[in-house]
């Protein structure tokens, strides 16, 4: 194995980069490229890169570094996520989710941009085949609701993590990286790391103090928050977050821990295990934090994070006997999903999504379920209405002296509009909702059900024993 192939560098970063919104966006993705330029990292995750000019500016200037890139488009306006890579792509593939809120809240525009889950699959001379995930969760609904707004970030991290689920079991190494919108504590990201066996880089190289340490009664002053917490966004210490009005949770600990590398092994094969190689998380870091050099303003409203995967051999050793094609369909356990401190053995355990988990977030679903019935209902009441409206506006236009004219026509173009708007907030998109709530309520009973029965049996314990 080549010295440069023992570890691969990470990055991920959210840019920031939306058009004639984001402050400071064409000076911010300059400095975001010479920074990465000068860096020596493998893979880069970038999230929030929505103008294609920009991606072409970021390509441009790391293609003798980074040679295969890829764009991907998602949504009306784009799923703004891009990755860059050292190591040959030979495919690439973008799952948007199926709930990125309403089409009505045109401020926050998720259900516009698409969120989504990419993913390129690059060959790796050592390791062979590596998913490499980007995404962006939805972003409104915080860390306690409400449940019409946390659901669809629910189901988000639920088809996130089956699709980092079934790549480790198509036998490929995963790395995971983006904006998951979600504090270490909350379900989604339990969801993820769960579901999808996969190890937070951070957690892994941090002591566990450094997650409990904040119900102290000092508080940590911003750096502090950074180094114990990894916190990436609303930090004092961001130009863009100081000042902003900030929630509970971000005031407690300075900021918030919403930017994250995940990684996992591939699922056992049917082969005895003997050399597979095994990814362990060496370092984690946060990065960008200081303003631009020369500039008043940060590289964006959210900090990098990075982090360094060893990749290490049963042994510490590779078996010279074996080929490259019979060491990667060697038999691996995946990795646990908070490793231990001490450097983890090629054999650890798997985990999976607990029965209480999934009944959480069954119930969560629930609620939103019956929340999108009733919003639904209202929306077509509305536009009910607003056909009765427009009857009227038509029938008594006579009786309206003519310089009234105008107005009337604007009034019955205004409840056109409003109730066109109506029929398909309420009828479209409600059903839309309704179904796609539906199929992730059933799968996961169905989940539920076989989780419980295998616990029952003892087959659940035997599943998991390394």
């Amino acid at each position: 194995m080549s010295p440069t192939e023992t570890h691969i560098n990470i990055f991920s970063l959210n840019c920031w980069g939306l058009k004639y919104v984001s402050r400071h966006r064409s000076e911010r993705i300059q400095a975001i490229t010479r920074y990465l330029e000068s860096s020596q990292f493998d893979i880069i995750a970038l999230q929030e890169l929505w103008v294609y000019a920009d991606y072409d500016i970021v390509r441009s200037r790391l293609s003798k570094c980074l040679p295969f890139s890829k764009f991907f488009y998602s949504g009306a306006l784009g799923a703004g996520l891009a990755i860059f890579s050292r190591f040959p792509i030979v495919a690439a593939t973008i799952h948007p989710y199926s709930l990125n809120g309403s089409p009505l809240d045109v401020i926050a525009g998720d259900w516009f941009v698409g969120k989504a889950a990419a993913s390129v699959l690059i060959s790796h001379p050592t390791l062979g085949q590596v998913q490499v995930f980007n995404t962006h969760l939805f972003a409104q609904g915080g860390e306690g609701g409400p449940e019409h707004h946390r659901a669809h970030r629910l189901v988000n991290a639920w088809e996130f993590a089956k699709l980092a689920k079934q790549a480790a079991e198509l036998g490929r190494y995963v790395i995971a990286a983006g904006d998951f919108n979600s504090i270490p504590t909350t379900l989604p990201m339990t969801v993820i790391r769960n579901h999808a066996s996969l190890s937070d880089a951070w957690e892994a190289t941090h002591p566990p103090s450094s997650f409990t340490s904040a119900t102290s009664p000092s508080m940590p002053s911003p750096s502090q928050a950074i180094e114990m917490f990894g916190v990436t966004a609303d930090s004092p210490l961001n130009t863009y977050s100081a000042g902003k009005q900030l929630d509970v949770h971000a005031r407690a600990w300075q900021g918030k821990r919403l930017d994250y590398i995940l990684f996992r092994d591939p699922a056992p094969p049917l082969a005895p295990a003997a050399s597979l190689p095994t990814l362990v998380a060496t370092n984690a870091r946060v990065l960008l934090t200081d303003p631009v050099p020369g500039s008043p303003f940060s590289y964006s409203d959210h900090f990098g994070v990075s982090a360094t995967l060893q990749i290490k051999y049963p042994g510490h050793g590779r078996d010279p006997t074996m080929s490259n094609i019979e060491l990667r369909t060697a038999q691996k356990q995946p990795q646990s999903t908070i490793p231990a401190l001490a450097a983890p053995g090629p054999a650890q355990s798997s985990t999976m999504l607990a029965a209480a988990d999934a009944r959480a977030v069954i119930g969560a679903l629930t609620t939103c379920y019956r929340y999108s019935r009733t919003r639904a209902k209202r929306h077509l009441s509305l536009f009910g209405l607003s056909v009765g409206a427009l009857i009227f506006l038509v029938a008594t236009a006579t009786l309206f002296p003519t310089v009234a004219t105008p107005f009337i026509v604007l009034g019955g173009a205004a409840t056109t509009w409003l109730g066109t708007t109506m029929l398909y907030a309420g009828f479209v998109y409600g059903r839309w909702e309704a179904n796609a709530l539906m199929n992730v309520i059933e799968e996961l009973e169905l989940y539920q059900k076989s989780v419980e029965v295998a616990a029952s049996t003892g087959e659940l314990e035997a599943s998991i024993k390394p």
